[in-house]
């Protein structure tokens, strides 16, 4: 059983992660910097895959917190930088 303690470090580069449970149950690991995200127009593809703090998986853009529809984190997989890929 995790503890209620949200924050870890990553076993592979040693930076520090937060953990969130998603909608599918699964915990994921994040970066802990909060960022502010908007969806595209319909038709455009997004940039990033953002989890939301409610454990939401968002396809978006990253965005200036006054022109944001949401804020999230990205996932550490997308960033560890010694992840095997």
């Amino acid at each position: 059983m995790r503890s209620a303690n949200p924050f870890g470090v990553c076993k592979s580069c040693g930076k520090q992660i937060m953990w969130i449970r998603t909608k599918a149950g699964k915990n994921m690991p994040v970066d802990p910097t909060m960022i502010s995200y908007r969806r595209p127009e319909a038709g455009k593809k997004a940039t990033e895959r953002i989890v939301t703090y409610a454990g939401e998986v968002v396809a978006a853009d990253r965005v200036n917190s006054s022109e944001a529809e949401g804020t999230g984190y990205i996932s550490h997989f997308a960033t560890c930088t010694k992840r095997r890929r």
